[in-house]
């Protein structure tokens, strides 16, 4: 079984970091896993977009893909793109802090999470992307919570390693805030 997950934001929102985190984590935990970023012409503020692939066997698509089984949208901005890839019912996590965009939401299911918010509450809004793939993790269990920050703490370079506490109380309270998978990636059998 393959599951995709497609990340959109604008630059330094940290979606590079959350692909990375989200594959690591998977391969940490036996399965294979691909991803590919795409970065805008800006280093901040511009769109970067990444795609990952997660499966239980071996991969069959590569990770660019048409259709996606789930997205996490940080910023709408240049979301329009990956809203045409969606998957009917697909999983689809918004940054609700930022979202303006317009989503035909009983197509889909949908799960309005305000990540830079809680990030600000936190104490550090840089850390709003680790907020949502914790809540991510929660939701869709793709893959779990310790190897999530494993995974994160793996992924930091050494100039980010003051980064690694922030991240993994982001994390923790992006899975804690979902009760319950409620939209599992994965069937049991």
């Amino acid at each position: 079984m393959e599951r995709e997950v497609m990340l959109t934001g604008i630059g330094g929102q940290g979606v590079q970091l959350a692909a990375q985190v989200l594959a690591r984590a998977a391969t940490l935990e036996g399965r294979n896993a691909m991803f590919f970023g795409v970065y805008g012409g800006t280093m901040r503020g511009g769109n970067t977009d990444s795609t990952i692939v997660v499966s239980d066997g071996e991969i069959a698509a590569p990770p660019i893909i048409s259709r996606t089984w789930s997205a996490i949208v940080m910023h709408p901005q240049f979301w329009e793109p990956l809203r045409e890839k969606l998957r009917p019912d697909a999983v689809v996590l918004l940054n609700s802090t930022l979202f303006e965009g317009e989503l035909e939401r009983e197509s889909y299911r949908v799960f309005d999470l305000p990540a830079s918010q809680r990030a600000a509450e936190l104490g550090n809004p840089l850390t709003a992307s680790m907020w949502m793939t914790g809540a991510y993790a929660g939701i869709t269990g793709l893959v779990g919570l310790e190897a999530a920050i494993e995974a994160m703490q793996a992924s930091l370079p050494p100039y980010r390693r003051q980064h690694i506490e922030a991240n993994a109380t982001a994390l923790r309270a992006g899975f804690e805030a979902i009760e319950g998978q409620s939209a599992p990636a994965w069937t049991e059998g």
